[in-house]
C-alpha cells in the first residue's frame, strides 16, 4: 500500500543534502527583496513560488542554477542570512526532519561587505535559533561549500575546519560539473584529509561516472553529492540479470553513500520521473541509499513529498523509509556515538511507533 503524505511526514527522516539558498519560502524571498532592493521576476510570493518552480523545471542544470541569483542575491546580510537559516530549521522541524546537513558557499554571501566568518556565524545563529525553538526535536550541521569554477576552494576548506567544532560537519564542491572536474580543486581535498576533515561532492549528476571516478579515487570523498550516474556502470541484461561495473561494484562494495535527489533529478533531466529513477534499482541492488531535497524551493519539495513519491512509484513502506533513513544517519557528518544515539533513541523508535 502507498503511504499517504501524513504518514511520511510523521516518520523520523535524515537530511544530507540539501542547499540553504535553494529551499526559502516565497514570502521571505519576496520581504527581503523588497528591504534590499533586487528586483524579481514576480513580486507576488505564490506567483514567485510558481515562477522558481517553472524556472527550474527545464530539464538543464545550468538553467536550474540560474535561479539562485535571486535567493542569492537577497542573503546578503547577517540578519537576512540568520532568518534564512532559522526558517530552515523551522521548516524542516515541521516535515519531521531530525538530523539534517545544509550546505552553501560562503563566498557567495560577501558581496555587501560581510567576511566569510559573519557568514558562517550568521547561519549558526538561525540554526541555533530553530533548534531552541524546536526544543531540540532536530541535530542542525552547516557543509560550507566551495563553487567549483572559482578559485576559493582551499580557503572554504580552511573554513570548514576552522568551524568544525562550531556547528560545521564537511565540505562541499558544487556547481556546473561540465568542464569544472573535482580534480581542480585537489588542494582542498588533500588539506581536508590532513586534518581528518569530512567533505563530499558534487558528482555523477550533470557528468558521468568520470566525475565519480575522480571524487572518489583522486579526491577522496566521503559521500557522493548526487551519484545518480553510477547507473551508466550497472547493465541488466533481457533476463534480469544484474552485471556491475568496476566502479558500481567498488562504490557499492565500500558502501559509499550517495545522496539522491529524486525530484531535482527529473527536473534537471538526470532522470526522465520517479517511477524511472534509478533509486529504485540501486535500492534494490542495495547501494548505500539516501534520500534528499536538494533544493526545496526550486524542486517544489520536501523529505515528506520526496518519500510519498518513491512510495507511490515503488511501493515503498515504513520499513523501506526506516532503511532510507538509517542509511542516511550513518552517513552523516557526526561522531559516531552521536549517530548512533540518534538511531537508537529517535529513528528506530520513531518507526516502531508508526508501524504499530
Amino acid at each position: 500500500m502507498t503511504l499517504t503524505r501524513e504518514e511520511c511526514r510523521r516518520a523520523p527522516k535524515v537530511l544530507l543534502h540539501d542547499h540553504l539558498d535553494g529551499g526559502l519560502r516565497p514570502q521571505t524571498v519576496a520581504e527581503l527583496a523588497a528591504t534590499c532592493g533586487h528586483v524579481l521576476p514576480v513580486e507576488d510570493p505564490a506567483g514567485l513560488g510558481r515562477w522558481f518552480a517553472e524556472a527550474a523545471d527545464s530539464g538543464s542544470l545550468e538553467r536550474y542554477l540560474e535561479t539562485f541569483q535571486h535567493t542569492v542575491a537577497v542573503m546578503q546580510t547577517e540578519a537576512a542570512l540568520t532568518r534564512v537559516a532559522r526558517e530552515c530549521v523551522e521548516d524542516l522541524v515541521a516535515d519531521g526532519v531530525v538530523y539534517a546537513e545544509v550546505r552553501y558557499a560562503p563566498e557567495q554571501h560577501v558581496a555587501e561587505g560581510l567576511s566569510l566568518d559573519e557568514v558562517v556565524a550568521a547561519v549558526q545563529r538561525g540554526f541555533d535559533e530553530g533548534v531552541a525553538a524546536s526544543g531540540g526535536r532536530i541535530v542542525m550541521r552547516q557543509l560550507l561549500t566551495a563553487m567549483r569554477h572559482q578559485a576559493r576552494s582551499r580557503e572554504i576548506a580552511e573554513l570548514a575546519v576552522a568551524w568544525r567544532d562550531r556547528g560545521v560537519a564537511g565540505f562541499d564542491i558544487a556547481g556546473a560539473e561540465a568542464g569544472y572536474p573535482p580534480t581542480r580543486h585537489l588542494d582542498a581535498f588533500e588539506y581536508l584529509q590532513r586534518e581528518n576533515a569530512h567533505f563530499t561532492i558534487h558528482a555523477g549528476e550533470a557528468f558521468g561516472l568520470p566525475s565519480i571516478w575522480q571524487a572518489l579515487q583522486w579526491c577522496g570523498a566521503d559521500r557522493l553529492g548526487h551519484g545518480v550516474r553510477i547507473v551508466d556502470d550497472i547493465t541488466v541484461d533481457g533476463d534480469g540479470r544484474v552485471q556491475l561495473g568496476r566502479l558500481a561494484a567498488y562504490v557499492r562494495d565500500k558502501r559509499i553513500p550517495l545522496e539522491l535527489c529524486p525530484a531535482s533529478n527529473v527536473q534537471t533531466g538526470a532522470a526522465a520521473s520517479i517511477a524511472e529513477h534509478p533509486i529504485g534499482l540501486l535500492t534494490q541492488l542495495r547501494f548505500r541509499v539516501t534520500v534528499n531535497t536538494d533544493n526545496r524551493l526550486m524542486s517544489g519539495t520536501s523529505m515528506s513529498s520526496e518519500m510519498h513519491a518513491l512510495s507511490e512509484a515503488f511501493g515503498y513502506g515504513f520499513d523501506d523509509l526506516r532503511w532510507f533513513t538509517i542509511n542516511a544517519m550513518k552517513s552523516a557528518f557526526l561522531p559516531f556515538d552521536e549517530r548512533l544515539r540518534i538511531i537508537d533513541e529517535v529513528i528506530k523508535p520513531g518507526y516502531a511507533e508508526l508501524s504499530r
